[in-house]
């Protein structure tokens, strides 16, 4: 393949079904998508006409007119920040077609909008045109809730219901203590009682206007009031999050899933270098209906995240495509997908996805692979050093080593990883030394005295392929015996039937390599700069650079995402799912965690750029 190839265009889009006879379908059903959008705009401007209201006082002061007088205002607006964040947060999960969210805004704004034609009957309301205007705005909304219904699908957790309970539970008694203590240390009238100073916090929880005014006993300075409703507010964004969020999908790869899963790598195995990680026992898979093809992923912040290609004959592909796609429609996941081909690629745009790419897999083909020449002389002289002081190489596949010397590398990886957490996802196995992994290959190097000092394993990539999954080496030891490992194996290959091996990935290589060519643009020649500032604390010029040294054929990877808007979420739990960020969330803080691996096997797990 070239070296550098253009980014996967998508060919085709998947439209909607229009009718199965061919002819145009009903009005109503060309309307739903339209009312369902319309329903989102409509939150996003009363969450914006709040948050104005907030810190405008001329324009809070007349809306609180408004709604304590003969007047009313539409739906949510009322003035104060928890609308504000209430109808934000509402249109966020409403934009992701959340079925809890429709009923949610159907059980408020319904019988309010009753209440507004109720209350138009009579003359002291119905004599004012505002609230014409405020009972048709309502009305609407829930016209186009009603309108729009079927395009509200995705259904949430289970324990959804549970969680926002006790959410709400600890938001209240936290928010209500603080602002309590607030009221009590700044209240400028004497004799309050606990209660009133207590009823006076819930009630600036709800609103900063005239509600708790009538509480003669108790007055708080106003940044005391907002500090109150800012706390009422983020604890009412935590109990909708508790209410709305996605379920989080299954958390392991089951028996078998994985038996049926090492079926298809032995057979289409060699189509992927990163087949074998779809192994990974913290990952779910989704079949096609013939059963010849998956796709395996893992659900991440509300992004249900696939790596590399799908597994099995590209004929069923689409089929598993279709499945995963559908699920993340169903749940309200955002689909992406990290690592893939191009080939893989244009059949993920033919279903709607678009491509960016992420950079080149180095891949090094063992026939061409030679030390000899002018182009190899730095290499050839630092494989010879560390030679030369002593260091030597044993490459065994992982079921020829004893278990009692595989407990003992196991500890050794341990305790030479760099950093306190595991790190790795798309390109990673995720375990080292598990008796289903007899095929992967260790590499061991140790010093003169025969004491261990780095190791490499690879994963198996068909059968006459390697693939880099975990590097580990003592900070003690001598520079350059990474490099030291990979050329005697590059070297040694042929002897153990290998063809090809997979090395490291270099993010944005194709930026450093044609930003420092004559001729470079000013914007490509800027990007080149900014990655190589940013290579200062995180490895991308570096593993470029390492890389490059074995003359590599160059393999394109591309981020598969449906919506551009999506891609910094999708960073985000790329970066979680990798294991550089670490997210706290409701889960974890009430001991919803993943499920622990069986015993027996080795824990998770390692990073192929380590």
């Amino acid at each position: 393949m070239p070296a550098q190839q253009q980014p996967v265009i998508p060919q085709q889009r998947v439209q909607r079904p229009q009718s199965t006879s061919g002819e145009r379908p009903p009005l109503l059903t060309r309307l739903r998508p339209g009312a369902a959008a319309a329903t989102v705009w409509y939150l996003r401007l009363q969450a914006l006409l709040n948050i104005v209201a907030v810190v405008s006082l001329p324009f809070r002061e007349e809306v609180h007119e408004h709604n304590a007088g003969q007047f009313f205002t539409p739906y949510l607006a009322t003035a104060g920040l928890v609308s504000a964040a209430l109808a934000l947060f509402l249109a966020l999960v409403m934009r992701r077609r959340k079925r809890a969210a429709w009923i949610f805004n159907m059980l408020l704004a319904g019988p309010l909008f009753a209440l507004y034609v109720l209350a138009l009957t009579q003359h002291h309301y119905g004599r004012h045109v505002f609230n014409w205007i405020s009972a048709l705005l309502t009305g609407l909304f829930v016209a186009a809730l009603l309108v729009g219904r079927k395009e509200f699908r995705a259904v949430g957790d289970r324990s959804n219901p549970r969680l926002a309970l006790v959410v709400a539970a600890g938001g209240i008694l936290v928010s209500g203590g603080i602002g309590t203590l607030l009221v009590n240390a700044t209240n400028k009238f004497p004799g309050a009682s606990l209660t009133d100073k207590i009823a006076y916090t819930l009630l600036r929880g709800v609103s900063v206007g005239p509600l708790a005014d009538h509480i003669d006993n108790v007055h708080a300075p106003r940044w005391v009031d907002i500090t109150i409703n800012v706390l009422m507010a983020i604890s009412f964004l935590l109990v909708l999050y508790a209410c709305f969020r996605s379920p989080r999908g299954r958390e392991l790869l089951g028996e078998e899933d994985e038996r049926r899963l090492r079926a298809l790598l032995d057979k289409h195995g060699e189509r992927d270098s990163l087949g074998y990680f779809a192994l990974r026992r913290d990952k779910a898979v989704i079949w096609s209906p013939s059963g010849k093809a998956a796709v395996t992923y893992r659900v991440v912040g509300g992004v249900t995240l696939a790596s590399g290609d799908p597994i099995g004959d590209p004929e069923a592909w689409p089929g598993a495509i279709e499945e995963w796609l559908e699920e993340a429609r169903r749940h309200a996941w955002t689909p992406a997908v990290m690592g893939a081909s191009e080939e893989a690629g244009t059949i993920y745009a033919r279903h709607g996805l678009d491509a960016l790419e992420l950079g080149d897999e180095a891949i090094v083909e063992v026939a061409d692979f030679s030390l000899e020449g002018r182009a190899m002389r730095v290499v050839r002289q630092a494989h010879n050093r560390v030679r030369r002081a002593g260091y030597t190489v044993q490459i065994r596949r992982h079921g020829e080593i004893p278990e009692s010397e595989m407990a003992s590398l196991i500890e050794k990886a341990d305790h030479w990883r760099d950093g306190g957490s595991e790190r790795g996802f798309s390109m990673a196995l995720g375990r080292l030394g598990d008796p289903a992994d007899e095929n992967c290959v260790m590499l061991e190097c140790r010093d003169g005295e025969g004491e261990p000092r780095a190791l490499l394993s690879f994963v198996p990539w068909g059968e006459q392929g390697l693939s880099l999954d975990l590097m580990r080496r003592d900070r003690d030891c001598e520079n350059g015996l990474m490099e030291f490992m990979v050329i005697e194996l590059l070297l040694r290959a042929r002897d153990l039937g290998i063809q090809r091996v997979s090395l490291n990935f270099a993010m944005f290589r194709a930026v450093f390599e044609r930003g420092a060519r004559l001729g470079a643009g000013p914007v490509l020649r800027l990007w080149r700069s900014v990655l190589t500032f940013f290579s200062r604390w995180w490895q991308i010029e570096s593993l470029y650079r390492a890389n490059a040294k074995y003359r590599p054929v160059w393999e394109p990877r591309f981020l598969l995402f449906e919506k551009t808007s999506d891609i910094p979420r999708i960073g985000i739990a790329s970066a979680r799912a990798e294991g550089f960020l670490e997210v706290p969330s409701l889960p974890s803080l009430f001991g919803r965690r993943h499920v622990p691996a069986p015993q027996g096997q080795p824990r998770p797990a390692y990073e192929k750029s380590h």
